[in-house]
């Protein structure tokens, strides 16, 4: 039983890109999902544990990770206290300044000065960010 050619039957040539552009986006999806998460990962932190320690999620937030040296990094960039004024005003007005409502997410090395942590704090609160979370693990119970 062999299968016969007819005169209608054609070749294909085509190749069909649609399901490789499905695949891309789940990629692109899960890159940028994930990029996020990385940066935030980078700086070696040890947070203090809290048993109400909860996620918190606003519109605009501001990463704050101050390391066991007292350096401040803003959304994983190193940043000067000196800098901060300029940073904040200028997250303030992306977007064409619609979204000017910002939330501080700060989170500190256990072993970070109490004083380099409460210094952060009011600078932020001096620079206009009056809503802040401390970061820390949630106890294992």
């Amino acid at each position: 039983m062999a299968q016969q050619m007819s005169g209608e039957d054609e070749e294909i040539t085509g190749i069909n890109v649609t399901p490789l552009v499905d695949v891309m986006l789940v990629l692109l999806i899960v890159f940028m999902a994930t990029t996020s998460y990385m940066v935030q990962q980078s700086i070696q932190v040890k947070l203090p544990e809290a048993e109400s320690g909860k996620s918190v999620i606003t519109k605009k937030n501001l990463t704050f990770v101050v390391d066991r040296d007292s350096h401040i990094f803003v959304n994983g960039h190193p940043l000067e206290y000196a800098d901060l004024k300029k940073f904040i005003e200028e997250e303030r007005q992306k977007d064409g300044g619609k979204d000017k409502t910002l939330q501080a997410l700060i989170s500190a090395d256990k072993n970070t000065p109490h004083g380099s942590v409460i210094r952060l704090i009011d600078e932020v609160q001096k620079n206009g960010i009056k809503d802040f979370a401390l970061h820390v693990e949630g106890k294992a119970m």
